[in-house]
Order: C-alpha cells, then structure tokens, then sequence
C-alpha cells in the first residue's frame, strides 16, 4: 500500500494551485448518502477563497478534508483526489488508496476548526506555551521561537495573555489562539472554519488585517462560513455550497448580485435577517421580587503558576495587589418576561458573569439571588432547576447517545415520566430538531448541535435562561429558531440573559443591552 508523501519540504508552486481538490464523492463509512458530490476547488498562492454554506451543506467537510484532518479511509471512502504543493494523490476508495499522514499535511495547511479548543496541544500550561508548541516539535531554535510567539501574540491580540492558563481563556481569546497556532509556522496555505464566531469588534478587525497580511506574503486563504462577513467580500472568489455539491461559483460581485444564488440559510451582511424585525418594548415589570437579581458582586480567578512566578521576580509588577477583579461590584435585576442582551470585548467577563447566575461560581463579595431566594448555600443542581445556563461551546453540554436521550436527561425525576415524555418534544420541536430524536448528538451539524443544547435548556422550562453566544454557529434558519425560541419564553414569563457579540440581534430581541467592560456592567 503507498504511504502518503510527506508535505513537509514540498515546494510551493508558482504556476498552479498550492492546494486542490477534485471530489467526484465522499461518503461517511455510516452514511446513507455522500457528504460531499462533485466538488472542484484549486486554491493558488495568495488567493483569497470563501466557501459558503448553511449548516449541513459539507462546507465542514470539505474544509477537514483539505486539512488532512479527515483521511480518506479512516472515517470515509474517497472517490477524487488531492493535490498539495503540486503532488497529486488519487483515491478510489479502494484498499490500495494512498495514506494521509494528518501532521505532515499539516505542516502545509493550517487549520482552525470550528471548535478551537480542538486546535489545540491541551498539555501546556500557558497560552504562550501552546502557541510554541508546534515549533518546538519542529526544533525551532529557542531564540526564533521566542520572536515567533510574541509577534503571533501580538497579530491577535494576546499579549496580555500569555502567561494564562488556556482553560480560562473567553471564546473569542480561545479562537485568536487557535488561529495563532495555525498561522505561526507560516504554512502555505490556510483553512480556518467560522473563524469570526465569538469574536468581539476588535478581534474581527485584527483578523481580516491579518488575512489581508497573509495574502500579500502569497499565502493561499481559505474561510469556510455561513455568513456573509465583511471581509469575505474581499474575496478572490466564492463558492457555495448545498446538499454537499457546488450551487454556484464566481466573484462575490457575481453570486452575491444574483440573491438566488445564495441559499437563504446563508446570513448576509449583519446577520440578523431572520430574527423578526421589532422595537424592543419595555418588559412589563411584575410583583413581587425579579427573577434574578445581583448585588454588588465582585469575583477573582486565582492568579495562574505562571503569573505568580512573574510577579515574584518582579514584585513592582503587582505583587501585593492580588489577582485582578473580572467582575467588580456587579448589580443586575431582570424580571419575569424580560430579554437582558450582555455584550462586551473577549475576555471582559461575560461567561463568568452567567456561571454567577446558577451557582457554578460563589462571588468573593456580593449576593445571588434566584427568584427572591439567595443561593449562596444552594447546591448547584438545586439552582439549576430555576437557571437554565447554555454553555458557549455544546461539548461541554451534550453526552448522550441520542438526541432524545439528551434532552430527556434528568427530566423524569424533575417531572415525572409522562410530563417529561411532552417536555422533550416540545423543546426539540422549538428548536427544528423533532424529526432528529434517534440520531446521535455528535454526528449532528454544528448548528443543530447548538440547537440541540438549547433544547436541554428549554425542556427544563427554568424561571431563567442563561444563553452564552447562543448565535455562534447557526445559520440564517437556526437563528430564526433561536429568536422565536427567545420570545417564546420570555412571553411565557421567563427571565432571559443573552450575552453576544451580535450586537443586530441584541438590538432586534432585547428590551435591554448592557456592556460589560472593565468588571462593571453599564447600559450599552
């Protein structure tokens, strides 16, 4: 059997595409039908490609197969071939097709997925660390691979991180990270999947500059995406995808004048399109207590090994101070029936602020109180029967082997059998997923997957739902899902907390908006 030719040390040709794919098909080993049909992609140096598609359209896919992070034969069957750095390797599927060595691949192609966390070593300490990890396994001298990491660092925004722990950094910080490990041994060619997901303002700046960086240096750009952000306007070239084939093709000026070209899933500029239009309105304020009420609520992440080792050696820096306040002297009232949009930088807070809410973290200062009860003393699993908290990345939420599994987990007893059998189907069909119940949670898209993790939450009907980023993720009709999700349970008397960086959604769905930067939460 050929082994795979090893990418690393390949030259990068100057006359034809640095990468290519020609898939006749590509099929999952337990599919029905194939993920990807007829897809013809040729990426030259420096070019700029964005490969549009709603959820479930293969986009995915096809960007894991570019990457060497799906090698035919292991997951899949192939019928097509591959070309990198201009060596061509031909799959039929069969048992003498040749083999993808998914690290030497990569060494050429850098890939963020749609998970970051996925990018990463996850066995280094601090986000400096991982950012050198792979040049050390590339015997980087020390000196270079000091210079590499902070001018990485400083591309994206993460400075000032360097010395944290990666576990504690926001979804936005977490994603700058994973794109810096993939850019900084200066691969040829760059795949990145929903790179602008979680994003704050200022890091979508720092990457469409460092995309523009990239391409002048003739590396060859490649942006899987669901939405039409600005910066893909920029394009070389878009190509979209449906049903795992090529809908259209052309410059975005070409597609994107013929608005039939574009599925309607595809959220354009802005995208907020299918959240329905509206001003908010003043929630009604009820009586008796709010749903959820903070006051003056101040919290601290012990300060990492790696900061303590700095401060030590220099004392000056901080020493005596302490770690610094994520929140400081928070207060917050929602009541029943009322959307509370919470926007604000990466990294200001926002997460933390919500875990506040069912218990998961004790404030060092300050109250918590759920439907007019404290919850310091509170067991977790008691305040979560009122808080219903959507984390920012669905792994860390779904477990089960089915999707009806997971979102009838732990209902029966909350409910009993029979409330708990209407529960789950009501909240799968809320979010578009009640024909889905059998399938397994992680062969679902990522948007369903996220959909799929707000159902858990619904099903519960909680006094309050908790949702972090809940539109990372979805297409144009997940968002419209979400949105009528939102209103649905706000006008049936649920307190809602939303935090997002879509600041056109918050504006569309909420009665309030409120930014936390700083540690204080202030009216938007």
């Amino acid at each position: 059997m050929p082994e795979c030719m090893a990418a690393a040390g390949l030259a990068v040709p100057t006359d034809g595409p640095v990468l290519a794919a020609g898939i006749r098909q590509f099929t999952f080993h337990d599919a029905q039908a194939p993920a990807l049909r007829n897809v013809a992609v040729s990426f030259a140096p420096g070019s700029f490609t964005a490969v549009l598609g709603a959820s479930g359209s293969g986009k995915s896919t096809l960007g894991r197969l570019l990457a060497g992070w799906l090698p035919p034969g292991g997951q899949g069957t192939l019928a097509g071939f591959l070309e990198l750095s201009g060596a061509r390797l031909e799959f039929d599927g069969g048992s003498r097709d040749p083999r993808i060595d998914p690290a030497q691949w990569g060494r050429q192609v850098g890939y963020v997925p749609q998970d970051p966390a996925a990018v990463l070593s996850t066995v280094r300490a601090t986000v400096a660390e991982e950012l050198a990890f792979g040049l050390e396994n590339a015997g980087t001298e020390r000196g270079d691979m000091k210079a590499a990491v902070e001018h990485t660092a400083g591309l994206l925004g993460l400075r000032s991180q360097l010395d944290q722990d990666p576990a504690r950094l926001s979804g936005g910080q977490l994603r700058r990270l994973a794109i810096g490990c993939a850019i900084i041994p200066g691969p040829p060619v760059l795949v990145m999947d929903e790179p602008f997901a979680s994003l704050d303002a200022a890091g979508t700046t720092e990457l469409a500059t460092l995309v523009r960086d990239l391409l002048k240096r003739g590396t060859a750009v490649v942006i899987l995406s669901q939405a039409v952000d600005p910066l893909l306007m920029e394009a070389d070239a878009w190509v979209v995808l449906s049903g795992g084939t090529v809908a259209a093709g052309g410059s975005p000026a070409g597609v994107g004048h013929h608005s039939g070209l574009l599925p309607r899933a595809i959220r354009r500029l802005g995208g907020v399109e299918a959240a329905a239009p509206s001003v908010p309105r003043p929630a009604e304020r009820q009586s008796g207590p709010p749903a959820l009420q903070l006051r003056g609520v101040s919290f601290a992440y012990p300060a990492s090994p790696a900061s303590r080792m700095k401060r030590r050696k220099s004392p000056q820096a901080g020493e005596l101070n302490g770690p610094a306040l994520v929140l400081q002297d928070v207060s917050l009232a929602v009541h029943p029936g009322e959307i509370v949009a919470v926007t604000g930088p990466n990294g200001a807070g926002k997460s933390t602020l919500l875990r506040h809410f069912n218990g998961l973290l004790r404030p060092a200062t300050g109250s918590v109180a759920v439907c007019g009860a404290d919850i310091a003393k509170a067991p977790v699993g008691k305040t979560a029967a009122s808080v219903g908290l959507l984390f920012q990345q669905p792994r860390d939420q779904l477990f089960e082997r089915t999707v009806l599994r997971e979102v009838r987990f732990g209902l029966d007893r909350l409910v009993g059998p029979a409330m708990a059998a209407h529960h789950a189907a009501a909240a799968l069909r809320a979010v578009g997923l009640g024909d889905a119940a059998e399938e397994h949670p992680a062969e679902l898209p990522a948007s369903a997957q996220r959909l799929l993790a707000l159902a858990t939450v619904l099903a519960r009907r909680p006094a309050i739902l908790a949702l972090d980023e809940p539109t990372v993720a979805l297409d144009g009709d997940g968002l419209a899902l979400l949105d009528a999700a939102v209103r649905s349970a706000a006008a049936g008397g649920a307190a809602v907390v939303l935090v997002t960086h879509e600041l056109g959604y918050a504006r569309s769905a909420a009665h309030r908006i409120l930014a936390l930067d700083g540690g204080r939460l202030v009216p938007a």
